[in-house]
């Protein structure tokens, strides 16, 4: 399927990486984005380093969402919204 630019600043990016590539501006602008592609893809997938005690808080937060979704799944029964408790939340006490 054919690529269509209408934006004479990004013809004449194509153009000064074509030159700087001594290839055309199909092959340029090819080239440039697979390698932003394989740039973002990378940075994805890149593990991020985090300390022990960050890592425990993370897991301690894990462990107790789950346990609540055990003990309280979603769509379960609950207390039916009333027009007497919505305006409850409004009153001050």
């Amino acid at each position: 399927m054919p690529l269509y630019v209408k934006d004479r600043e990004v013809g004449e990016l194509a153009d000064r990486l074509a030159k700087l590539k001594k290839t055309s501006k199909t092959e340029a602008v090819r080239q440039a984005l697979r390698s932003e592609l394989e740039r973002n893809t990378a940075t994805e997938l890149k593990p991020s380093k985090v300390d022990p005690q960050t890592q425990a808080y993370v897991d301690n937060g894990l462990r107790v969402a789950r346990t609540i979704r055990a003990r309280y799944p979603a769509g379960g029964p609950g207390l039916p919204v009333t027009k007497e408790w919505i305006d409850s939340l409004y009153e001050d006490d």
